[in-house]
């Protein structure tokens, strides 16, 4: 059968997503194109042998719509008979682009392919592809008790389930910032940037977090009606312990085996095995249990097998309750920081985790890692790799 490999990925750093970010005067289709052109320049190819590219983006509005995949290809210079295609699968669709590019290396169906995401937070805020009139018209909710609920609640109500206190969540979060500013130290991640805008560093890491700082932050999602409706919840959750929102960019090569022989590539990891699942909509963050556990199967492993673990850190309560029930060492876990610290910008944040885990794996030697993401509507990708 047909391996498929992962020849370089890239990433820019990821900037704050909001009016005044590094990347907030740049359209979305040009920070996706500069991550693209970077990628193929990389590994030193013709555009014009890429079969597809299969980009994620959550916020498919305004200027992250109409195909926005295809734009960036064309943006960063890829001849017009490249095609490209934009798919959704909320904050797990790069990921879902690299599972797409990895199955139709695998099928023969491509040679050579591309799975890339982008997210421009400071442009296309957060739910605005909601927007219009009685958006929940399908009436989805009624099929749950009490209706559908935020992520942020969600994130409370894994912190309750799974007992977890405040102050575990915020010295996981402080421990991301001070990972992922030593990452950054020790040029751990120099080699998986191409800079923009010369921002040289992930814009929202704060060294200086302690989860004695973090302890003073207010609660994030408690109101009036929410307390009302979960009179009994401790609530725990606040923006310290929550990913931050962001601007940022990331793109992976996929290749066959005939592609890196004819090509002169020299394959960095082989995608070995991945999986998609489905939970409950109303915790809606735990589906990375049953999808790491999927995954595992699949592949023939155990967590013990793992050696890195990539673990997207929409709140600090997902990730804890994940390894709760999976049982990894948290030390093998983020290695160098996640998304609390680093950033999420949605759609890109699949391909970003993805090239974090092939430089980590390289970098402590590691043979598997696993990467895996919780998204909405109680969805999960997982992804494992083995380095070469």
């Amino acid at each position: 059968m047909t391996s498929a490999y992962i020849v370089d990925a890239v990433r820019t750093p990821v900037a704050k997503g909001k009016p005044g970010g590094a990347y907030s005067d740049i359209h979305p289709v040009d920070l996706h194109a500069h991550t693209l052109a970077a990628l193929v320049e990389r590994v030193g190819i013709d555009p014009a042998v890429v079969d597809d590219v299969i980009s994620g983006a959550v916020g498919q509005v305004g200027e992250q719509s109409g195909n926005t995949a295809r734009w960036a290809a064309l943006g960063a210079g890829f001849p017009e008979s490249v095609p490209a295609v934009t798919v959704d699968r909320q904050c797990g669709s790069s990921q879902q682009a690299l599972h797409f590019a990895a199955q139709g290396v695998i099928a023969g169906a491509y040679d050579v392919a591309i799975a890339s995401g982008i997210e421009s937070m400071s442009r296309i805020p957060i739910g605005s592809q909601s927007e219009g009139k009685n958006f929940r018209g399908n009436r989805v909710d009624a099929r749950y008790d009490n209706g559908l609920v935020p992520q942020g609640i969600s994130a409370e109500l894994i912190a309750d389930r799974w007992q977890l206190s405040r102050s575990e969540l915020d010295e996981f979060a402080a421990e991301s910032h001070q990972r992922a500013a030593r990452a950054w130290k020790d040029g751990l991640f120099d080699s998986q940037i191409t800079m923009v805008n010369d921002l040289r560093t992930d814009e929202t890491i704060r060294p200086e977090s302690t989860a004695e700082t973090l302890a003073g932050l207010r609660l994030a999602f408690k109101n009036d009606f929410w307390a009302q409706r979960y009179p009994n919840l401790d609530w725990r959750v606040t923006a310290g312990n929550s990913s931050p929102v962001n601007d940022g960019a990331a793109a992976v090569l996929i290749a066959s085996d005939a592609a890196t022989a004819r090509l002169g590539l020299t394959p960095r990891a082989r995608v070995q095995s991945f999986a998609v699942a489905g939970d409950d909509p109303v915790f809606m963050l735990t589906g990375i249990i049953p999808a790491t556990q999927k995954v595992l199967a699949k592949a023939g492993l155990t967590v013990d097998d793992i050696d890195v673990f990539e673990v997207n850190e929409a709140f600090a309560s997902v990730v804890l309750a994940w390894q709760r029930e999976i049982g990894a060492d948290l030390a093998k876990v983020n290695i160098n920081g996640g998304a609390i610290a680093i950033g999420h910008p949605l759609g890109a944040s699949g391909g970003r985790l993805m090239t974090t885990l092939v430089n980590n794996l390289e970098q402590t030697g590691g043979r598997y890692g696993l990467q895996v993401m919780c998204e909405a509507g109680g969805l999960a990708n997982a992804t494992i790799i083995e380095r070469l």
